[in-house]
């Protein structure tokens, strides 16, 4: 097993993070979310649990310096959101649930 990397840090003010909360508010709202969604599969372990029971998650976390961006964005079960919390998808690995 290989030692977990130094942690990628960016610094993120409150604002920025207020900031990009906002946009993840409003790109939710947003048709393009809404069909991702819709699929109702999660994107990090494959479960099929239906559009209400996904949220949405920054593969690269805002406190990290991630961004609310279509490429950034993508729909993930609570389980794995909560599981990987800020946490890089290189750095985690999903359970499987589905």
């Amino acid at each position: 097993m290989m030692p977990d990397p130094a942690p990628f840090l960016v610094p993120v003010d409150d604002r920025q993070i207020r900031a990009e909360r906002a946009k993840a508010r409003e790109l939710r709202r947003s048709a393009w979310w809404k069909n991702k969604r819709s699929q109702g599969r999660c994107h990090y372990c494959g479960a099929d649990v239906g559009a209400a029971a996904l949220t949405m998650d920054h593969k690269v976390p805002i406190i990290r310096g991630g961004r609310t961006t279509r490429g950034n964005v993508v729909p993930a079960c609570k389980p794995c959101n909560d599981d990987k919390k800020h946490r890089l998808p290189s750095e985690w690995a999903p359970q499987e649930r589905g």
